[in-house]
């Protein structure tokens, strides 16, 4: 009889091509494939709602492909993955564990306790172009992107992908698996519309997600991401999260149409934009690796000092896209209708919550943990101190959005404010950027009645630009 392994799937590989743990333990006989659940997790970051959601669909759809390859997903529920993996050894007799690091700090604790249970472990990096480590020791992250990314561009690239196993081997026996309802992981009551209608998690989605941007978005990525009115990003965010593609897949895919379109300066342009994203990535997963308390705790401790506001009705106002600046609502109903949010929109909505209205960058990270599909400790956690000036290579806490210019400049028809915030539909640009300015005429027109259909800015931006400048600055003399 032939020996069984175990492999472990995890939220951050679930797919199947270019797996490594995957490929390695289908070449070692029989697998066992499983996904646990548990409530050790990463000190209070269980996954969010929106999350939860796409899991769902995503183990979902893990399992159908293994079922094409005479596999199966074995679920397992339970306060610990030791626990969970004590058991599965007890009931299958695995004599080797394989699969894919992470870099979270819980996910650091769970693979320091694997070979516990007389397991020979095989771990492989899936996630990760470069990992922490590979440019600096881990215990010194690097905090400057520019830096970083010097020491680890030339490691990257000239990939050979590794293609799903057309087979994988199964057990003489098949251990109990929990049913996927089990997980508890779909919302109830059920608010997912909006995701469903948007998005098609799985590695299947993934793939057709990338071709369809490397066609069709990639030559103008440089040039159209950072207008919320057009499609131009590449939606790849909560596939690479989930795993369901890597990306040394997207790296590749990029080079691929590089060297089939030849010296076209555009292209390049945006190949390197996109190639620049990938490596931050890297540079938020080795931040949060060698300092784990990142998620929690500003890396600049000065802004423990700032005096934050408590404004329960304030935040409420910005979670629920009722600020009364069209393009930060905009970006808010479209997170929480969809479960994503334009790169560009953000950064106002972040430097909208902390600076405009003074409350703690902790109490985004939060709101966007439960609401986004694409909720990455990492990227969360450095992109929101990023924004609100307290983390690595941070904009400095002075450059504070203007709503209004960044409507003008980035949203000028109004396209994206009309699709999301559809009380203003009929309200035309330039006066859509400041309803509070359109003449009572227009606004008559257009049907909107600020307070009533519509609300008043909840703040003044130029005074509360002072506030938060003036609260900032005595910090520094506390």
């Amino acid at each position: 009889m032939s020996p069984v392994s175990l492999l472990w799937f995890q939220v951050g590989d679930l797919r199947l091509a270019d797996n490594p743990a995957l490929c390695a333990a289908a070449r070692d006989g029989s697998v066992v494939p499983f996904f646990a659940w548990t409530s050790d997790d990463d000190g209070g970051w269980q996954p969010g709602g929106a999350s939860r959601w796409w899991l769902h669909q995503s183990l979902q759809e893990l399992d159908r492909s293994l079922r094409q390859r005479g596999s199966r997903l074995v679920l397992r529920t339970g306060a610990a993955v030791s626990g969970i993996l004590r058991d599965l050894v007890a009931e299958t007799g695995a004599t080797t564990l394989f699969f894919n690091r992470g870099y979270t700090p819980g996910e650091g604790r769970h693979a320091a306790t694997l070979e516990m249970h007389g397991l020979a472990v095989e771990s492989f990096n899936a996630r990760l172009l470069v990992e922490p480590g590979d440019v600096r020791p881990a215990s010194e992250p690097f905090r400057v992107f520019s830096a970083f990314w010097r020491a680890a561009a030339p490691l990257i690239g000239g990939y050979a992908l590794l293609p799903a196993p057309d087979r994988v081997g199964r057990p003489a026996h098949w251990p109990a698996s929990a049913p996927l309802e089990a997980l508890g992981l779909q919302p109830v009551p059920d608010w997912a519309g909006g995701l469903r209608a948007t998005w098609r998690p799985g590695e299947a989605g993934a793939m057709r997600a990338v071709r369809q941007f490397l066609d069709d978005s990639l030559g103008k990525y440089s040039l159209d991401r950072d207008f919320p009115d057009r499609d131009g990003t590449s939606h790849l965010s909560p596939h690479l999260h989930f795993g369901e593609i890597g990306p040394r897949q997207v790296w590749s895919g990029v080079e691929a149409r590089l060297a089939d379109a030849g010296p076209k300066v555009q292209l390049k342009r945006s190949a390197d934009v996109l190639r620049r994203e990938l490596g931050w990535r890297d540079f938020a997963a080795q931040l949060l690796y060698g300092l784990p308390h990142l998620a929690d705790r500003s890396l600049d401790p000065t802004f423990d000092a700032v005096d934050w506001r408590s404004a329960p009705d304030d935040l409420r106002a910005w979670q629920q896209g009722r600020t009364g600046y069209p393009l930060v609502d905009a970006g808010m109903r479209q997170l929480w209708q969809t479960g994503w949010m334009h790169n560009r929109v953000r950064m106002l909505v972040a430097s909208f919550l902390v600076k405009d209205l003074l409350l703690p960058w902790q109490a985004g990270v939060r709101w966007f943990w439960d609401t986004l599909v694409d909720a990455d400790l990492a990227n969360n956690t450095v992109n929101w101190q990023w924004a609100a000036g307290s983390g690595a290579d941070a904009a400095p806490f002075t450059r504070v959005f203007n709503p209004t210019l960044q409507a003008q400049r980035f949203d000028p028809d109004g396209e994206y404010i009309h699709r999301y915030v559809p009380e203003l539909a009929n309200l035309p640009a330039p006066h859509l950027h400041a309803p509070w300015e359109a003449p009572p005429q227009v606004l008559g027109d257009a049907g909107v009645r600020l307070g009533q259909t519509y609300p008043l800015p909840i703040v003044d931006h130029a005074s509360a630009r002072r506030r938060a400048l003036d609260a900032f600055a005595a910090r520094k003399s506390d």
